[in-house]
Parts: C-alpha cells; sequence; structure tokens
C-alpha cells in the first residue's frame, strides 16, 4: 500500500516531532511549504502557543525566485523574534528535506540572528 506525497511527509514530520519540542526559551521553529508561499512559525509546544509567525503574504510585491521567498520569510521571522525576545530556537523541517526552501527559510532565520 503505498503512501500519498502528503501522507509520507506528515509520516516524516510525526518522526521529527517526536525528537523535536519547543519551549518559552528555545520554541520551535515549524515550517510549512506549500506551492505558491512558504510559511514559518515559532511556536511554544509546553502552552501550545504560536509567539511569533511570518509568511509569504507579507511580502506582497516580492520578486525573484520562491527560493528568494523563502529566504526573505526567514528574516522576517527572525526579526519578528527578536521583537518577542527570542534568540534561540529548535528547527523543525516539518517532514521536508532540509534542502531548497526549507534551507533557504533557515539561513535566512540565521542570518537574521536566530541561534539554531
Amino acid at each position: 500500500m503505498s503512501m500519498s506525497v502528503r501522507e509520507a511527509r506528515l509520516r516524516r514530520h510525526r518522526r521529527v516531532r517526536g525528537k523535536v519540542s519547543g519551549t518559552v526559551e528555545r520554541p520551535r521553529l515549524a515550517v510549512f511549504r506549500s506551492n505558491r508561499g512558504i510559511f514559518a512559525q515559532l511556536v511554544d509546544d509546553e502552552a501550545g502557543r504560536t509567539l511569533a509567525s511570518a509568511s509569504w503574504l507579507a511580502q506582497r510585491s516580492f520578486k525573484g525566485t520562491k527560493t528568494e521567498q523563502a529566504a526573505a520569510v526567514g528574516k522576517a521571522l527572525a526579526a519578528e523574534a527578536k521583537k518577542a525576545g527570542i534568540e534561540t530556537c529548535v528547527f523543525d523541517r516539518g517532514g521536508y528535506l532540509y534542502h531548497g526552501r526549507v534551507k533557504a527559510l533557515a539561513e535566512g532565520a540565521r542570518e537574521g540572528g536566530l541561534r539554531f
């Protein structure tokens, strides 16, 4: 019985989530990638709260590739995190391979000053 791509990703995500959990001090940087854009949020799993978030929807007049878009979202998330007083986080790749857009977002967040 073969799985759909989505089911396979969700299975990988559950596996990652078994090992990765966010706290107030070190929230989890959760990534969601859609065909058109990318979303990221910093989650405190103990309280089940989102502490900061960023998405491609904020960059209205964005020109460039989706990879560049992802890097911009990473930087925006880092800026939000700074406002919320968050310096470190744990990266949750959400079942996606650490490659391309997901990697670009992570590197953008690191450039913006988030440590993970």
